[in-house]
């Protein structure tokens, strides 16, 4: 098996083992699948981007790095993909899920989402952000992100950031989810 360091650009592997599983599952069924990568940096902050108004889906809203898989791809190559297009940042390593679940957006199509803890590499304080589907963009922490929670409105996202933090060890020797 290939260690983190082993892999091409884009390519995922070791990856995790119930990923295999979900894909699957979610391929009989008939549910298209969605994966996001929930990024912590040394501080406890987690990164999120907020959606522009005009988006189809969730506009508006806060969300973590992710996106729909493309058919032939797999979980972890669609990670990869979605990270890199959304920050410029490689994936390095795919961490413990955080959340899987399904959805149905106003377009009718059901989708399973399956959320992991990620350790990137890259300049993190300077993502290279798709402007015209995010309209703002950082690191929160934990206070931030309640006060955000607290605000009202579409909260989903800013809850599975907090979860992951509260996932965090407190003594803080959980593997880092970025890298220089």
């Amino acid at each position: 098996m290939n260690g983190p360091s082993d892999h091409q650009p884009g390519c995922c592997a070791p990856h995790p083992p119930e990923f295999d599983v979900i894909q699957r599952e979610a391929t009989a069924e008939g549910v298209r699948c969605v994966v996001g990568a929930v990024l912590v940096n040394p501080r406890g902050e987690v990164f999120l981007q907020r959606r522009a108004p005009h988006v189809r889906l969730f506009p508006g809203c806060w969300d973590i790095v992710g996106g729909h898989v493309e058919a032939g791809e797999t979980l972890c190559a669609a990670l990869a993909r979605e990270i890199a297009e959304e920050t410029g940042w490689r994936l390095e390593r795919v961490g413990d899920l955080v959340k899987a679940f399904d959805w149905q957006g106003g377009d009718g199509t059901r989708r399973r989402e399956i959320d992991v803890l990620a350790t990137v590499t890259g300049d993190l304080e300077r993502p290279r952000i798709e402007h015209d589907k995010f309209v703002e963009a950082g690191w929160l922490d934990a206070a931030r992100l309640r006060a955000l929670a607290a605000g009202g409105g579409e909260t989903g996202m800013i809850d599975l950031a907090l979860r992951a933090l509260a996932m965090r060890s407190p003594l803080g020797n959980a593997p880092p989810t970025w890298r220089r």
